[in-house]
């Protein structure tokens, strides 16, 4: 089903069906395209750019999201937070004459939630906790412990700082457990590199 939705391009920026992605909306560009969207169906694309450039070009999929939780602040800014409803593919932009860019868009069928082999679930949990010492990130890792497997390598995914490219990696393979094993892989490239460049994955 092809639909027209407003994107917002925000690199290293991931938003996952099911999944929660917070926001501080500050351009006005931006907080036009928010006004917009609550006064339709409070959706909006989210999109990496693929590279430099004004515009920048894009991705040709990102995510859906619908906002569920919003403050207007008063000097016009907003903080949101994005619910993923579902993946999308990018046909055309549009030419439009609004500030915010618009695109025809085809979503994708929504999947079911998947799981993790217990072997799968072991190696990420235990290559995240070695990543996290080895940057100096505090965790909680008895919370950690009792997410579910969907939310535990998406979670990841949204918060991990690897390049915009290796981001897209992530979020276009197509099952839990290529996406997990494709996260480990990363945090132990970025590892043994010990420096604070973010891990690329050839």
């Amino acid at each position: 089903m092809s639909t027209r939705l407003s994107v917002f391009p925000l690199g290293g920026a991931l938003l996952f069906p099911r999944m929660h992605l917070p926001l501080h909306i500050f351009e006005p560009r931006y907080r036009a395209m928010i006004s917009d969207s609550l006064a339709r169906d409070r959706r909006i694309g989210m999109v990496q750019p693929r590279g430099p450039g004004d515009p920048p070009p894009l991705f040709e999929r990102g995510c859906v999201g619908r906002i569920v939780d919003v403050e207007a602040l008063p000097d016009g800014r907003f903080d949101i937070v994005l619910e993923g409803v579902s993946r999308f593919v990018i046909l055309r932009e549009l030419d439009v004459t609004t500030p915010f860019r618009q695109v025809e868009a085809e979503l994708e069928p929504a999947a079911e939630s998947e799981t993790l082999s217990l072997g799968g679930r072991a190696s990420l949990e235990i290559e995240s906790r070695r990543f996290a010492e080895s940057q100096g990130y505090a965790v909680d890792w008895e919370a950690v412990s009792r997410l579910d497997d969907e939310s535990l390598v998406n979670g990841i995914a949204q918060i991990a700082p690897f390049d915009i490219a290796s981001k897209q990696a992530i979020f276009e393979t197509e099952t839990l457990g290529d996406r997990a094993e494709m996260i480990v892989q990363l945090m132990q490239f970025f590892g043994r590199h010990g420096d604070d460049r973010p891990g690329t994955l050839q």
